[in-house]
């Protein structure tokens, strides 16, 4: 995965550093903003309507993107989401914040790694060099143009999509040009042969630096052998003999399939209306050419037995990862296993696995599993490091309170605290323009209902243990689990396998 962010220009941090006195004494005018802020739930009263009414305009509370990011009086809004299709046959996805004077734009695209093909790499790549030059500038004009502006652009790549976005402050002389500079960029990408061979040399550097990574080793056996010849399996940061033989033609030719709009997702969040927003989206789709939607990927075949492998690695300590074959987005029985979940080993200290592993044995500093759900069923995994003296131990407690869990399921009060944790810091995943726009993006890409936080929200509540111990009997089988172990050699005859590291190739 790849980001790129271009920072505020040294003349907006010295003005924001000559704002500070003045910010702290209109303080009073901020606090008063909070404490008439309605929380979350509540209907606002006609007083805070009122007060709220009385405020300058964002646009004169605000100068800098910087000013934004720091400031505390900004409330969460609820999502009033809307959706359409550009003429070009992308989806949008648009809310509304006019609280801030600014906007969140992202293009998402059906082309991650699962779009490999025989390139293992190539969208990586691809996006990687997006922002090193089109016809009329190079990188270094790309990133003086959005610093100048104040605006921020980013683009990333991961297994399922690849992402293009621009954060900009919505008044006109700097929106306009903001805008215009991301759609070329976005669009008319030339990838420069300088610039393809110095990615390709980091790319390279950086899958030297993973044979030390005893948890990218486990973590790339595991995609390896949980999902064989499916799309998945494909190592996203591609191996030291795909990446020689990527060419500039694959990274233009992967852009010319993927980089479309009939295969694009746009999302908005910022102080706009729905016709500014129609615009904007729709000269986003336009820069784009219409393409076509990617083809649906393939289903996933569960292992039919259980799969042990052992990694030599020369460490102190050994990472063990346990899991199997999860559930795609948008499964009825998600709800169920992202609160179990949250109760066997993704609630942190108050986990299942956390408790047994770590405090009543200190076998590990910490344990944790996750479920990862994408366009064909993600994967379900156990991870944890421990002394290569204690992997055994490790592994066996981890086996049995996973097996405990899938017999009995959760206690109500696992339950009932799991529900506070979940319910409590929800609000964090929609506190943010960045957080939202993310959120919409994932709505559109995976094909989700516009009411599916709330949704989700509301069957967080009414999930009950047998629910969840039922979604989990359905999905993990204790009995056909792959198991990944790097570290010190073992014994032959204690696991089925036993490969050295060799290279990224395997």
């Amino acid at each position: 995965m790849k980001n790129q962010n271009v920072r505020m220009n040294p003349v907006s941090l010295f003005a924001l550093a000559l704002l500070i006195p003045l910010l702290l004494m209109l303080n009073g005018c901020a606090s008063s903003d909070v404490s008439n802020t309605p929380s979350e739930g509540t209907e606002e009263t006609e007083e805070t309507a009122n007060t709220e009414r009385t405020l300058p305009p964002a646009n004169e509370r605000f100068s800098s993107l910087a000013q934004i990011e720091q400031n505390p009086a900004v409330k969460r809004r609820p999502l009033d989401i809307q959706h359409w299709q550009t003429t070009h046959g992308a989806r949008v996805y648009f809310m509304a914040a006019p609280e801030l004077p600014m906007l969140d734009l992202r293009i998402v695209f059906d082309g991650g790694s699962a779009r490999d093909g025989n390139q293992a790499g190539v969208a990586m790549l691809t996006s990687s060099l997006i922002g090193e030059g089109t016809q009329q500038l190079n990188s270094r004009q790309i990133a003086q143009g959005f610093e100048g502006l104040g605006a921020e652009f980013g683009s990333s790549s991961y297994r399922d999509m690849a992402i293009l976005s621009l954060r900009s402050l919505t008044d006109s002389n700097l929106l306009e040009p903001a805008l215009a500079l991301f759609l070329e960029v976005t669009s008319q990408p030339t990838f420069p042969a300088e610039a393809v061979t110095r990615t390709k040399n980091q790319a390279l550097a950086s899958l030297q630096y993973q044979k030390q990574q005893t948890g990218k080793l486990a973590n790339l056996a595991f995609f390896s052998k949980l999902y064989g010849t499916h799309p998945y399996a494909s190592p996203s940061q591609g191996t030291e003999q795909s990446i020689r033989d990527i060419t500039r033609n694959d990274l233009q030719h992967f852009f010319e399939r993927y980089y479309v709009a009939s295969n694009a997702v746009i999302s908005l969040v910022g102080d706009l209306d729905r016709a500014q927003a129609e615009i904007i989206a729709e000269r986003a789709s336009r820069s784009l050419a219409a393409g076509e939607r990617a083809p649906a990927l393939p289903d996933v075949s569960a292992p039919k037995t259980a799969i042990n492998q052992h990694i030599d690695h020369n460490s102190q300590q050994t990472q063990i990862i346990v899991g199997g074959l999860g559930i795609a987005r948008g499964d009825d029985d998600y709800v169920a296993l992202y609160v179990g979940n949250e109760i066997l080993g993704g609630g942190g200290f108050g986990s299942r696995l956390m408790e047994e592993i770590r405090e009543k044995r200190g076998l590990s500093y910490g344990v944790y599993s996750y479920f990862s759900p994408m366009h064909s069923r993600g994967p379900f995994l156990v991870s944890l490091k421990t002394r290569a003296d204690q992997s055994e131990q490790a592994l066996q407690v981890v086996n049995d309170t996973l097996s405990k869990f899938l017999s009995e399921g959760p206690s109500e009060q696992e339950l009932i605290t799991a529900k506070q944790n979940i319910l409590g810091s929800f609000p964090l995943s929609t506190a943010s323009n960045r957080s939202i726009v993310g959120q919409l993006g994932s709505i559109g890409f995976y094909d989700l209902p516009l009411d599916h936080l709330d949704r989700f929200l509301t069957r967080v509540e009414q999930v009950d243990r047998q629910q969840i111990r039922e979604a989990f009997q359905r999905y993990i089988d204790n009995d056909k689990l792959i198991t990944i172990t790097v570290g010190q050699p073992l014994v032959p005859e204690t696991v089925p396998e036993t490969v050295p590291v060799v290279s990224n190739d395997n």
